[in-house]
């Protein structure tokens, strides 16, 4: 809004020139969202413990000490990240931008189906919400419709285009065959993350490192001169969703003031829902479909690990993990919940400079 508002005033006043720079704007977008997030944390958080009561409901047969240290504390935590996602980027993105609107559809779309999935654990004290079925449904409905309002904005070099990590000028024509792809990369991430939100502290950390990664290269594929340098496939209006990654990025900041352990308050579905889609969204934006599974790789490992747990399960009546998803296995081990948050969060910093380094290694 502010670039809208102020950039045409800039021969008039030269220092508004400052708001044609995604720079500035993208780190206008990650202060915003990180003061609202503190101002209007503790407001969120007393309403929430006091609407909720008990807070969200702990799965009886999760980890016997979660019964203790966790119950009580209130959920629906991903209100304040959707908020303060939602102030960064309408005040510093160009709300001309097709590309914003789309992103901005998905993420609150799938956060109102998670919000409604916790306030039904919430109502009834149980950890089944919405029925599995109508929520993968929804799911799919909404990143169906972002994918052909995608579709409709880009050229047609891009509408069905897979490109390579590692790889130089090697764009995969998938067909019709993009459009369930590109679902499955949205769905997937939004459910990835939900996964692996299970600690306090452990999903909102890699959620920024991927959202600042992306911010990268959101920049880069948007910028005609970076891409051409750095070999990569020029997306036009790419280089906008710079400014949502910075707000998601300061808006995770905030969230992790309150939630970082012992947690004051828990994300659910309404915050990883949102945040998993808006990270599958754009990197089918960018074209980066492929480096959001290594930059996302502790996602991708935390998913995988209830699927093998789930597969070896019901084929040969045997578990692989004492218990999935991955960080739930080494609680059973016995190892800290702070020392297993912080040495996923270690894995995420790695894969995240590994899928920096697809930028320059071509």
């Amino acid at each position: 809004m502010l670039y809208n508002l102020l950039f045409p005033l800039a021969d008039e006043a030269g220092f508004l020139n400052l708001f044609q720079y995604l720079t500035f704007r993208t780190g206008g977008a990650v202060i915003t969202a990180l003061i609202v997030s503190f101002l209007f944390g503790p407001v969120i958080i007393r309403t929430l413990k006091v609407r909720q009561g008990k807070g969200q409901p702990i799965r009886a047969d999760g980890p016997e000490g979660h019964l203790i240290t966790k119950k009580g504390t209130p959920t629906m935590g991903g209100v304040l990240i959707l908020f303060g996602l939602l102030c960064g980027t309408l005040l510093w993105a160009d709300l001309t931008s097709a590309h914003v609107w789309i992103l901005l559809t998905i993420t609150l779309g799938f956060g109102v189906i998670g919000f409604v999935d916790d306030f039904l654990k919430v109502r009834r004290q149980t950890s089944v919400g919405v029925p599995g079925r109508i929520k993968i449904l929804l799911q799919i409905a909404i990143a169906l419709g972002t994918t052909f309002w995608l579709i409709h904005l880009t050229g047609s070099e891009y509408n069905s285009g897979l490109a390579l990590p590692f790889v130089k000028s090697i764009l995969i024509d998938l067909g019709w065959f993009f459009i369930p792809f590109a679902v499955f990369v949205m769905v997937g991430a939004s459910n990835a993350v939900n996964l692996t939100d299970g600690l306090d502290g452990l999903a909102i950390v890699p959620i920024m490192i991927a959202a600042a990664v992306f911010g990268v290269i959101s920049y880069f594929v948007g910028n005609a001169v970076f891409s051409e340098y750095l070999q990569l496939h020029y997306v036009a209006g790419a280089g906008e969703l710079s400014v949502f990654c910075g707000a998601l990025v300061g808006a995770g900041l905030g969230f992790l003031w309150f939630n970082a352990p012992p947690a004051m308050v828990f994300m659910g579905d309404t915050g990883s829902l949102a945040a998993g889609a808006a990270l599958g969204a754009i990197s089918v934006m960018t074209k980066h479909e492929l480096v959001l599974a290594i930059v996302g790789g502790l996602f991708v490992l935390e998913t995988v690990s209830v699927i093998v747990q789930v597969g070896s399960f019901r084929l040969f009546g045997r578990r692989v993990f004492q218990m999935a998803p991955l960080h739930h296995h080494y609680e059973r081990k016995g190892i800290a919940e702070p020392t297993i948050v912080i040495r996923f969060w270690i894995i995420s910093v790695i894969l995240a400079l590994i899928g920096l380094a697809t930028l320059k290694l071509r």
